[in-house]
């Protein structure tokens, strides 16, 4: 899975506790009675075309305090800034503002990777600024993970292994990633699902492995953790064996229809050869000069003259 879809599936699930963490600045004034909605995804495609942005999250909030209409948060993930664009940033958040008929808009991206993108775009004259747009930046590499690793907001433990850290943190930063998912998330299918996002972003050696599970056993949530990590193994040993039975199929129906090509090929070179030999035949040219002309053998020749 992609890092757009492994983040877009994260703010679903857990749509306050990211705003929380990826817009701290405008989520202060978020109260607990807000209803928080993400937009439907066929509503903003039907409307947008070619302008809609399927990985991008808009989530409507109502009920802020001190707002009396609704804010439209609108977040994406960037793995590398290099590919970060302001321009279409701005583009996409005009065109829910109009969409939507609202000017309160709040853009925010999530920066998996370091690097340097504009924070700003100002259009106009040096003497004046006809438009201006920024957004909330989330740089989880520059985030200390220490700040975050008894954090009881699910979105930054889940997180913890995209945080700033030292390397020989790598594993209690990893554990304690586990532990806050146990912690805060009762539902086992999501545990299932967000024990692969943390694997996949802490990304182990070998030897980092063995630290871990020395470590797990003697952590308070080690039964809690273990189920899902098991469970996570066993998924992906029989994704293993399926792709190797869906990769067997089609490598036996390529070869199969490989060999009969080459016997269709051998098949009409025969039949050509066999028309040669009995033209040759009729014209009385002896048997053992048509084998040499077709390649037929003297007896397969002998064969056609009979009928």
């Amino acid at each position: 899975m992609s890092h757009d879809q492994n983040f877009k599936n994260l703010i679903l699930d857990y749509p306050r506790a990211a705003l929380e963490f990826f817009a701290r600045e405008e989520a202060t004034v978020i109260p607990a009675t807000a209803k928080i909605t993400p937009i439907r995804q066929e509503q903003l495609q039907d409307r947008l075309g070619e302008h809609f942005r399927e990985l991008d999250t808009p989530l409507l909030v109502e009920s802020l305090e001190g707002e009396r209409e609704a804010v439209l948060f609108i977040l994406e993930e960037e793995t590398t800034t290099r590919h970060f664009s302001i321009y279409r940033l701005a583009r996409y958040c005009l065109d829910l503002a109009e969409l939507l008929d609202t000017e309160r808009v709040v853009p925010v991206v999530i920066f998996l990777k370091l690097g340097h993108y504009p924070c700003s775009l100002r259009l106009g004259t040096v003497r004046k600024t006809y438009l201006g747009f920024e957004f909330i930046s989330a740089d989880l590499g520059t985030v200390d993970a220490t700040k975050y690793i008894d954090s009881h907001n699910i979105v930054a433990r889940i997180n913890l292994p995209n945080m700033r850290y030292e390397s020989e943190q790598r594993v209690e930063i990893y554990l304690r990633a586990q532990e806050g998912l146990a912690q805060l998330e009762p539902n086992p299918n999501k545990r299932l699902k967000y024990i692969d996002f943390i694997a996949q972003y802490a990304n182990l050696s070998d030897a980092e492995q063995v630290q871990y599970e020395q470590r797990l056993q003697q952590s308070s949530y080690k039964e809690a953790i273990m189920g899902p990590v098991q469970q996570a193994r066993e998924k992906g040993i029989q994704q293993g064996i399926q792709q190797g039975i869906q990769q067997g199929i089609e490598q036996g129906i390529e070869q199969g229809i490989e060999r009969g090509i080459q016997q269709g090929r051998e098949k009409g070179q025969k039949e050509k050869a066999a028309e040669i030999a009995r033209n040759l035949l009729t014209k009385g040219i002896a048997v053992n000069v048509i084998s040499e002309v077709s390649g037929l053998s003297e007896e397969e020749i002998r064969e056609l003259s009979v009928h």
